[in-house]
Formats: structure tokens, sequence, C-alpha cells
């Protein structure tokens, strides 16, 4: 067993580096896009717990929630380009919004018909998944550590975003080949994605090779922002009965607020051209895998009735999207990049746009990320919900 700090964190590290090694190689890339690297990144940790090899509490895990979290959302949120976002037209947004609501509403009618055959903490759970629906891997992590939920609890909820969530995307991807008749019926204008695609010059897509003064910058900006937002968060008071906003919750919006505060500025155009985003992303990985490391594998046997709810839940949040649709009028595009910007994030909502149009991956992209956003603000409401649900 690896329990010296130092040795655990670089076993965890390793196995992150690992996995993405893996998935580059040609012949294992359909696998990878079936059971993207992030998936794995949670599981071969959960292996190792349960193989004996690393242990299922440590110091160095506390430590990766306290300090990584926020670490990464801040950089996420700083380079987030929310002007080009609002650019994207009315019918994209009232979309997102609409998918969010859907996840919002969804879980707890979910929680309704299936919590009373669930353990007493399920609704941690379903509020750990709203979190990953309405935005991604962020925002589940930050809603775990806000209500408190269980490392167990992950392994079955993560079962769920997988098997609905990419169950989902898949049959997305498949109705693509049927937009027209889907426009047609809802006898959609597609103005807006033509004046979103005349937009996409207007994106700074590129990316330059990073200096070491970028990363000096970087690192140094985001680590003052964690520690300053994890102390002011200690010295405030947790919110609810049950907690939904804890010391931890107050750091996470601190730095999310601040990011997106920041992000207005000649600063996001800086680090993002860097790659800020993408040093936010691998610290959200690296929190993935000791999360991993503390899970219980046989937690997971408790999937199917999470996988039922989890079906009920996606269903709430398709129904409204339809009948959203049909009275705004919106082109499938826009059902299905607002849908996946929800249930996928920044990760998957580029590749569905891109599988309905070639040159609007950017939209995509866009639209995921304002996920980001939605997801902490919405999630705790959903959050609050359940909670309130759970101790009736």
């Amino acid at each position: 067993m690896v329990t010296e700090p130092n040795q655990l964190f670089a076993l965890l590290a390793g196995v992150l580096a690992l996995v993405f090694w893996l998935s580059t190689i040609p012949a294992l890339k359909r696998f990878f896009t079936i059971l993207p690297p992030v998936i794995w990144a949670y599981f071969v940790p959960m292996f190792l717990t349960t193989g004996g090899v690393t242990p299922a509490s440590s110091e160095v895990y506390s430590w990766m929630s306290r300090y990584l979290l926020p670490f990464s959302l801040f950089l996420l949120m700083i380079t987030v380009d929310l002007p080009s976002i609002l650019k994207l037209g009315r019918k994209a947004i009232i979309m997102m919004v609409a998918g969010t609501a859907g996840i919002v509403i969804g879980g707890p009618i979910a929680y309704l018909i299936f919590g009373p055959f669930l353990p007493a903490d399920a609704w941690q759970g379903f509020a750990t998944l709203s979190g990953s629906w309405i935005g991604g891997t962020a925002n589940m992590l930050a809603i775990k550590e806000s209500v408190g939920a269980p490392d167990a609890i992950l392994g079955p909820i993560i079962v769920v975003d997988t098997v609905v969530g990419y169950g989902w995307m898949g049959i997305l991807i498949f109705l693509s080949a049927f937009q027209k008749k889907f426009d047609s019926w809802v006898a959609a204008d597609n103005s807006a994605i033509e004046q979103a695609n005349a937009r996409l010059m207007e994106l700074d897509q590129t990316r330059r090779p990073v200096q070491i003064n970028d990363l000096v910058y970087i690192l140094g900006l985001t680590l003052v922002a964690t520690v300053v937002a994890i102390a002011i968060g200690d010295r405030l008071p947790a919110v609810g009965n049950p907690t939904i906003v804890s010391p931890a919750t107050w750091a996470i919006l601190l730095v999310v607020t601040a990011g997106l505060a920041l992000s207005f500025s000649p600063i996001r155009v800086n680090l993002e051209s860097a790659g800020a985003s993408r040093v936010g992303f691998l610290a959200l990985y690296l929190l993935l895998t000791s999360i991993g490391a503390r899970a219980d594998l046989l937690a997971v046997l408790e999937a199917p009735l999470y996988l039922a709810a989890g079906m009920v839940w996606i269903s709430v949040h398709i129904a409204l999207l339809m009948i959203v649709a049909k009275a705004i009028k919106a082109p499938l595009f826009f059902v299905a990049t607002g849908s996946m910007a929800n249930i996928g994030g920044a990760a998957s909502a580029p590749v569905v746009a891109s599988v309905y149009h070639p040159a609007m991956a950017p939209v995509g992209l866009l639209m995921g990320v304002s996920g980001y956003i939605l997801g902490i603000y919405a999630a705790l409401g959903c959050a609050w919900i359940l909670g309130q649900l759970a101790f009736m």
C-alpha cells in the first residue's frame, strides 16, 4: 500500500498521465470516445484502492479537495468569454436555460419517485449529479463538496452520468440526420444559426506557445485567489438545514464570482491565449483521481436504481426542451447543443455541434462554457430543493 503523501500524489498523477497517454493511441481511440479519459481518471484509482494499493483516506486527498477545486474553477471562470456567449442569439440562450431548468426540475421529481428505495444520503448523490448535468465535471465536484456527499456515493453517480448522459449524447448524434424534419415540424427560423456562424470569425481560437512568465502569472494569480477565498470562506457561516452552503461552498462562490468579474478584463485574453483553462482542467482531473481513490467499488452495485432515476430525470429535461423548442421555433441544432451544454459541458457540446454543422463547433464550446456559470448557481438551487425533500 502506498501511503506516504508525496508517493501517493505522484502515483495519482502518474495514473492520470497513463490514462491520457493511452487515449492518444490510435487503436484505442474508439474506446476512449465511448468512455472518455476523465471517466478512467476516477475509476482506475478506485480499483487501486479496492485492490489495496492505495488507502481509502489520506491527508493528500483532503488537501487536493480543499485547494484544487477552487484553483480549477477560478481558471475556468476567468477564461469565459461572456460577450461572445451573449452574441449567440436569443434562441440559443433560451434553449440553454431551458435545459438547465429541466435538470433543476427533473432531479426532485426523480428523487420523489426513487428516494424511498435509496439510502438516506441519496439526496446528496442527486445533488452531485445535478452539478454534473449543469456544466460537467467541475460543477459536479463543486456541488459534491458543497453538500458534503460521501465519497462512496460518487461511484453509482458516475455510472449514471456515463450511461445515461453519454447515451443521450449518442441519441442526439443519431437525430442529426433528422434535423430538417424537426426544423420543419417546429417551423424553425435558422437565421440565428446563420448569424452565429457569421460571428465565428470574431472568436479568438488561437493559442500561442506558453512561456515561463505565462505559467508564473497563471499559478501566482490563481494560488493567491484560491488561498484568499478559502480564508474568507472559513470565516463565513454555513447556510441551510441540511447544509447547502458550507465554508467550502463560500470559497467556491468567491473564486467563481471573482473569476467571472476578471473575465471582462484584458487578463482573460492574456491568460487563455497561454492555455490557462487547460491548467484548470489539469487541476480538476487530478482532483478527480483523489476522489476515485476514496470511493467504494461496492457502491456501484446500487447503480440500477440510480440508473432508473437518471432516465426519469433526463426525460423531464428532454420534455421541457421539446416544449420550449416548439414554442419559440428553435432549430434542432440549438436543442442538441443546449442540452449537451448542460449534460456534457464544454467537453461534449462542441462534438454534438460539429455533427449538426461542422463549422459550428465553437458555438457548442461557448454554450458548454456557459454551463459552468449556470451550474454553480442553478445546481445549488437544485441541491437545496433536494435537501428539503429529503428532510420533509
